[in-house]
This record gives C-alpha cells, structure tokens and sequence, in this order.
C-alpha cells in the first residue's frame, strides 16, 4: 500500500509541471447585463415618497426609511445633536416602549437600525416577509411619534462621549478628520468630531428642536424590497406616515472641497506605523463620468492588484493594507489613498505613490491590465447588487444624486466601454498630484525629514 500511494505521489510531482504549463486561464464570458428589478414609486399627499420593489425568492423583506435630516443640518453650536436624535428615536414612541420596540422587532425575525450620516438619518432593516405591513408601521412610528424620554438622554450623551474618547485614540480617525477638515473647510463637512462640552450641554429641548426643524414626510422616502403582499404593505405606508407633518421642505447641503500640495503632520511620539491619507476633490456622480473615475481609481489603488497596493504591499512590503477610494456626497467628491505604512517607510511610500500617478499620468495602462479589472468591478457590480437590501442601496444613490435607472442598468456595459486612453486622462484631469493634501498621522520627529521633499509642511 505504501508503494503504491508513494508512486502515485511521484506521478503527480512528475507530470504537475506539465500539467500546469497545458492549463490556461478559462476565457470569460459575454458579460451579463445587470437587471434592476421593476418598481413602484409614489408621494404622499404629505409630500412623503414611496417605492416599492417586489425582489427575489427568499421570504424576507428589506426597508429602509431615509430622512434628509444629519450632521451636515447642525449649526456649529449643535456638532453631534443630530447622533443624539437619532439614537433617541428607538428610546420609545406614543405608542412602545423602547422594550416593545426591540420585543415586538424580534417577534418579527428581524431587526431596526438607525445611522446617522452627514445629510441623512436613516431608519430601517429586515424582517420576515408574512410581517411586512406590521415591519413598515413600526419603523413609522418610530420616526413619526418618538417620545424622546428625558430618562434615557444622559446615558445616551454618555455613550456619545465614550465613542468619541476611542476615536480620538485612532490613527484613521484622526487622519480622516484632519483631512476633511481641510478639503471642506468652512462647510459643514469639514467640522471634525463634537467637543465634549458641547456634547454635555445638550437638553431634551435641543433635542426636540432639532427633530421639528429638519424632520418631517418633505424630507422622507422609504424603500421596501424583496417578498412582500404590495397592496398590505401600501396600507401600511399609508396608515402610518399619511398623517405625518409635512415638516421643512427637502435642502442639502453642498460644499465647494478645495486642495492644493501640501503636507499636514499629527503628532503621535513614537508611533510605530505612519497613517497616510493624500488625495484631491473630484467630479461628483451627478456630474458624469462617474463609473470611469471609478475604474480608474481600481486601477491605481482600489483594488488588491491595483497599482498602488502592488508597489508599496507586494514589492516593498511598506504597508498590509493601502487602498483608495472616491467618496461621495450631495455634488462634491473626493479621491483618496490611505495606507498605514512602517514609520521608517513613510517618505519613501509617498515617494512611490506618487511614482504610480505620475505613470499613470503619463502612459496610459495595457489593455489586458485594464481589461483585467474592468471584468473584476463588472462582476462584483452584480455580485453586491443581488439581495434586497444592496437594491435599495443603489437606489438611494440614484435619488441622491440625481441620476436615471439606465445608470445601473448600463453599468457593466459601461465599465467595459473604458479606454485605456479614458484612464489616462482621468489621471490627468482629476487625481492631480499637483495639487494633493497630504495628511499623516505619525512620529513628527522621525518622519519629517522623510516626507519634506512631497510637499510644503504646513503645521
């Protein structure tokens, strides 16, 4: 037995060589198309928006209420109000408790979350399908009758001042922070963390202003997908948020980013690693070109095989983690290429960095080089775009910005209609080294030298 299972094991050695060297990668396939599932939208008389999108097999259901309501609606007096409101919102309502809520949620086979981003506070989640209606009434009542228990503020503030002390502690979050606070100064995207004292003083009454000044059915649109009876579920919608107050009319805010080359140092005395944050304002998605900026991007930085993460992770072993990425927001955008690189690597990360750009400013990139990512970012667009959830996702940005359903339904078509040419470009007209913020979260003493020959040090 040992013999033979010995010469089966040289057979293999002996022809795996040649067995390899006769294999070629499978040759892809015609891409597919992504399909946006039908759907239904309408408004309330209350101004209170409704779609609804009938998707998949799974007996389950996905809902998602957005109110164009955040941070980006705070005066500068009220940095981090609308966290507070929007955590409050599931401490109870006209009609729950707060254990009612969570109770009944679980009775449902789902669950409620609440996030508040910069111009929107967002309010939903999932639950099995037979619960749909009941699923939709709860969620409205939470944003439509809270009770904002004065009980519960206190520990909730205190929470707030508990997250906030652990991000002040993280590199990222200070890099991030320094770095929106110069591409979007004067503009409410660029107002950092709340301080703690402001956090501290705010009443129940800051809390109810807040919610009657930007919350209302004008500002609201709730999506619902996935298995669910369309006409109960419409009752519902209507039954609940029909009689909502109107509220202020629909504004978000927008912002005018601004950059040039310079370096911004953060402190941190012996810090074994640098954060790394460079990037520039871009075009918005509303503004066209948007999924080109994004196969660009993937090729430089993006992606695992992009460029970037090539050099500075596989080849120099600066980093285990860079990446870059465009953010966007209501008609303003930023490109940006983080990495956590060895303090003793920090100038000569940059330095390479910057050699991809300007490489890829200057010739544009193979055709199989682009090709390769072009399927990569075809194939997850139709992979992350196939639950309920990720449907209502695309959505939203689609209401957000403005943009047609022939976005989506367009999109692999139009990532494999990027030229090699159309990337070079882009590199040219958007991601500018010229005129890059260069944030970095580190050991000043150690790093300064490094870093000085990439940019005017400004602090």
């Amino acid at each position: 037995m040992k013999t033979i299972v010995a010469g089966i094991a040289l057979l293999g050695i002996l022809t795996a060589p040649a067995f390899a060297q006769k294999q070629a990668p499978p040759v892809g396939g015609t891409p597919k198309d992504f399909t946006l599932p039908a759907s239904t939208t309408f408004t309330l008389d209350n101004g209170f928006r409704v779609t609804l999108v009938p998707y998949g097999s799974i007996p389950k259901v996905a809902v998602s209420t957005t109110v164009f309501a955040g941070n980006y609606n705070e005066a500068d007096t009220e940095n981090g109000l609308a966290d507070i409101v929007g955590t409050l919102l599931k401490e109870g309502t006209s009609t729950r408790t707060a254990k009612q809520i969570a109770e009944e949620v679980a009775g449902m086979g789902g669950e409620v979350a609440i996030a508040v981003t910069g111009d929107r506070t967002i309010v939903g989640g999932a639950a099995l399908s037979e619960f749909a209606p009941s699923f939709v009434s709860l969620i409205g009542d939470v944003l439509v009758n809270p009770t904002f228990p004065v009980s519960e503020l206190e520990r909730i503030k205190a929470d707030l001042l508990r997250a906030l002390a652990i991000q002040r502690t993280q590199p990222g979050v200070l890099a991030g922070v320094a770095f929106t606070k110069i591409l979007y100064k004067g503009f409410p995207q660029g107002r950092g963390l709340p301080d703690d004292g402001t956090v501290r003083a705010f009443t129940l009454d800051d809390v109810k202003r807040f919610y009657t000044s930007n919350f209302g059915a004008a500002r609201a649109h709730i999506y619902v997908a996935g298995r669910f009876d369309e006409k109960k579920v419409e009752e519902a919608v209507r039954r609940t948020f029909g009689s909502w107050t109107r509220g202020p009319e629909p504004g978000l805010s927008t912002a005018k980013p601004f950059s040039s080359r310079a370096i911004y140092l953060v402190d941190r005395p012996g810090a074994p690693q640098s954060t790394i944050y460079l990037g520039l304002p871009v075009k918005d998605p509303s503004q066209g070109g948007y999924r080109s900026l994004e196969v660009t991007n993937a090729l430089l930085g993006g992606s695992f095989s992009s460029r970037i993460t090539s050099n500075i992770r596989e080849n120099k072993g600066y980093t285990y983690s860079p990446r870059s990425g465009v953010t966007s927001g209501y008609r303003s955008a930023h490109w940006i290429q983080q990495a956590d690189v060895s303090t003793a690597a920090t100038g000569a990360s940059l330095k390479e960095i910057f050699y991809e750009i300007d490489r890829l400013q200057a010739e544009a990139p193979p055709d199989t080089e682009l090709t390769a990512i072009k399927n990569y970012l075809a194939g997850i667009f139709v992979l992350q775009n196939s639950s309920p959830g990720s449907i209502i996702s695309q959505l939203q940005f689609l209401d957000l910005h403005g943009l047609p359903q022939s976005y989506l339904t367009d999109a692999v078509k139009t990532i494999h209609a990027v030229a090699p040419e159309d990337v070079r470009t882009i590199m040219n007209d958007q991601i500018r080294d010229a005129d890059m913020t260069i944030v970095i979260v580190g050991d000043r003493k150690v790093i300064q030298k490094q870093v000085a020959p990439y940019g005017k040090i400004m602090n």
